[in-house]
């Protein structure tokens, strides 16, 4: 078993920043491949960010390629989102998420074991 924790959600002003963390305890963190989701009201829950075992790979959804930049520490079981230019259509409640499947970068729910909690993101126009 493996539990998540998310934390750094908030409100922005469009253009601004923020950095997501999320803590993991349980098993092996290292052992996980880890991922971002997002759901917006109204709307299916949606792939951010994701990134392999050891960090080596990463994959980012179109709308936030270039803007978002997934990273992971596995020293501190932690994997973190930072988040710029942000965009009031970024709102949403963020996900993070651990996946056992391995040595590869995972963009499909279904294929995520584990879950946090959510964290909310607001971003003002």
């Amino acid at each position: 078993q493996v539990q998540l924790v998310e934390s750094g959600g908030g409100l922005v002003q469009a253009g601004g920043s923020l950095r997501l963390s999320c803590v993991a305890s349980g098993r092996t963190f290292s052992n996980y491949a880890m991922g971002w989701f997002r759901q917006a009201p109204g709307k299916e829950r949606e792939f951010v960010a994701g990134i392999s075992w050891i960090g080596g790979s990463t994959r980012y959804a179109d709308s936030v390629k270039g803007r978002f930049t997934i990273s992971r520490d596995n020293a501190k079981n932690t994997v973190y989102l930072q988040m710029n230019s942000l965009k009031p259509e970024d709102t949403a409640v963020y996900y993070c998420a651990a996946s056992r499947v391995p040595g590869t970068v995972v963009v499909t729910d279904r294929l995520y074991d584990y879950w946090g909690q959510g964290t909310q993101v607001t971003v003002s126009s």
